[in-house]
């Protein structure tokens, strides 16, 4: 049995003081040992986060200098600032636009020729045997307006959706750039135009759409793509997109086609009973307007010049609004507005020696404007500002009239080359603006849905103002300026989104198994809403002005600008409310 000796008071008190030492010391260590290991831990903490800040800053930095790598012609483009490369490929891009807008006319020119195609029908009467010989055309205006005109002028839309497909295939996200731009486009097409459609007839004039039941097939067609655009982003499949959906997309384009014409020719079951005027028989009346040469400015479709020889006799052949003049009729030539009068006075005895002298002479004129890009409309300007103007625009013109020489005449093949050749140049200038679009977002940062809703909608879309104004101010009714609006709009989303996904979709299916995948499709389907509201209250508008003054175009002149204001406004509003849905702002 262990005994515990006795301890003393005195000596627990001098133990416990001992013990307290030790702890007080071991304590004070303690916390001097965590401060050290706090600071240390600062320190730590703050040598990794510089770290990681130089990492980033690093990857950043890296990723900077890879896109700044990227160029358009020159290497040398990528030592210049961001602010001056953005200048840069902006101007380059409304310079592209330009070129646009003038091979619309050319365009445009062709298409009239081809439309004017007639056929030789000999019918012969059996009651007498005597024979009747007639020409009918050969295009049905319905079906024109629906494919050359409307394809025609979406083409740069969609050669720029297709040329961004192409770019994106094997890659599981579509590029975004085509479907923003072509649902812009659609904006742009049901407000601005329609507004400058409204005011261009002269003050009094009423043109009104003819056939109200195509109109109405070609509108419900129009609502409809961008109904089945949102079922695809929103119900259908969110997201993503299927073989199926983009095969049946293209296949709508198909159904409009045969509704249009069933409509225009009246077949039982597939037509709306609604009666009609007839329009006239010419696709373009001979007696068109011409362009009025007081206005002081020029718009962007006249590319008119007279040589130094300031003979009024010499007609520019890519202007639309050139003024004709009668002259009498030369074998092979269907357009007397194609050539000269020395080319009239001159003994040309073949159709191939016309179309040479006119090819010559289309780059004989490019040549010599080149050198004198001041016409006589300029020298009679007074105001010395609107001279210099005048003289700086047709500067900007004179090398897209060089360039544009080599579209063959558009008497050859009924004006099909031209026609062609014009597409061609077309899905050029398409793929330049894609590359400069890549560049302005690459150096600016901008949202891609920003800029195709707003510049590029804009300036692919020009060739559809240009062609619905020509189509108001030269036809006696308002039918081919509104359907190629509304033509236009089925065509965006049938071909011109219908294509591109078809050709990505196709690809990923056989190469991964994979659907298509949308970026920011939220956004894009916000946008289509916001579409959606506006266009009912411009279609709304179209309707009170049939209703109240008989017809959609023209009219007293305080209400067509009235319209002008309003159409414009429900434009802006698209654009602000969806530029700040996809910029994720609201």
């Amino acid at each position: 049995m262990e005994i515990t000796p006795k301890v003393g008071k005195d000596e627990v008190i001098a133990k416990l003081k001992d013990d307290g030492d030790f702890d007080k010391q071991r304590l004070k260590m303690i916390r001097k040992l965590k401060d050290n290991m706090f600071y240390l831990g600062l320190l730590q903490m703050a040598s990794a986060h510089k770290h990681i800040a130089g990492n980033i800053s690093g990857v950043s930095h890296s990723v900077a200098l890879e896109k700044c790598q990227s160029y358009l012609l020159v290497r040398f483009e990528t030592d210049l600032g961001a602010g001056i490369r953005a200048l840069l490929y902006i101007l380059g891009l409304a310079y592209c636009f330009i070129g646009l807008s003038a091979i619309t006319a050319r365009f445009f020119r062709s298409m009239e020729n081809v439309v004017k195609q007639t056929r030789k029908v000999v019918e012969i009467d059996h009651s007498t045997n005597m024979e009747t010989v007639r020409h009918e055309k050969v295009w049905n205006y319905t079906i024109a307006d629906i494919t050359l005109l409307a394809f025609g002028t979406s083409f740069p839309q969609i050669s720029l959706a297709t040329i961004d497909a192409i770019r994106n295939i094997g890659k599981l996200y579509a590029g975004g750039l085509g479907p923003a731009t072509l649902v812009g486009s659609a904006a742009f097409d049901l407000f601005p135009i329609h507004a400058v459609c409204v005011v261009i007839p002269k003050a009094g004039e009423l043109k009104k759409i003819s056939d109200i039941g195509v109109w109405l097939v070609e509108l419900f067609w129009s609502f409809w793509a961008y109904t089945w655009l949102y079922i695809i982003l929103e119900v259908w499949s969110p997201n993503v997109v299927t073989l199926l959906e983009a095969f049946l997309t293209v296949l709508q384009y198909g159904l409009l086609l045969i509704h249009a014409y069933a409509q225009d020719k009246r077949w039982p079951y597939l037509s709306l009973p609604l009666t009609r005027t007839e329009r006239p028989d010419d696709w373009v009346p001979a007696e068109a307007s011409s362009c009025k040469h007081e206005c002081n400015v020029c718009n962007l479709s006249e590319m008119h010049q007279v040589g130094e020889d300031e003979i009024r006799g010499v007609v520019d052949i890519f202007s639309i609004h050139a003024k004709s003049e009668t002259v009498p009729s030369v074998p092979g030539i269907d357009d007397p507005a194609e050539y000269s009068h020395k080319d009239i006075q001159s003994n040309i005895t073949s159709e191939d020696s016309h179309v040479l002298k006119l090819w010559k002479k289309q780059f004989t004129d490019a040549l010599v404007f080149l050198g004198t890009v001041e016409s006589t409309e300029s020298r009679q300007l007074n105001n010395v500002y609107l001279r210099l103007a005048r003289i700086f625009w047709q500067s900007l013109l004179a090398p897209w009239r060089l360039l544009f020489a080599f579209v063959p005449p558009y008497t050859i093949a009924h004006g099909w080359i031209a026609f062609i050749c014009s597409l061609v140049f077309i899905s050029g200038i398409a793929y330049i603006v894609t590359e400069l679009t890549d560049l302005i977002i690459c150096v600016t940062g901008i949202n891609a849905y920003v800029i195709a809703f707003t510049a590029l909608a804009s300036g692919t879309s020009w060739p559809d103002l240009v062609a619905s104004k020509i189509a108001a101010e030269r036809q006696t009714t308002a039918d081919s300026a509104i359907a190629n609006i509304t033509c236009s709009n089925s065509v965006n989303i049938y071909v011109g989104i219908g294509i591109p996904w078809l050709i990505d979709t196709a690809y990923n299916f056989f190469a991964y198994r994979e659907p298509l995948r949308i970026q920011n499709a939220k956004g894009l389907s916000f946008s289509l809403l916001v579409f959606f509201c506006t266009s009912v209250g411009c279609i709304a508008v179209l309707v009170v002005r049939r209703l109240t003054f008989g017809a959609e175009l023209g009219g007293p002149r305080l209400w067509a600008w009235v319209t002008f204001v309003y159409f414009m406004s429900l434009w802006v509003i698209f654009i602000v409310l969806s530029s700040l849905k996809v910029s994720h702002i609201i």
